[in-house]
């Protein structure tokens, strides 16, 4: 397991914990971030990922993306 910041962009990843307060992982299951579902880096812009997530682009911080391990 590793954190999605350290991610190789295009390669489709299987997300398998999420980490962070309840807050946090309630505010990310909302985006689209569950445990079991796949998440692809689009590209990689000063530590912040665009990423493609149940059909949608999301940007999240290197902060969040630390807190989701695929």
């Amino acid at each position: 397991m590793m954190p999605l910041a350290l991610a190789d962009a295009g390669k489709e990843n299987i997300i398998r914990k999420i980490g962070g307060s309840p807050e946090v992982k309630k505010h990310l299951e909302n985006l689209g971030f569950v445990v079991g579902g796949t998440v692809t880096v689009v590209n990689t812009l000063g530590g912040n990922l665009i990423v493609n997530v149940k059909g949608s682009r999301v940007a999240i911080d290197e902060e969040m993306a630390r807190k989701i391990m695929i």
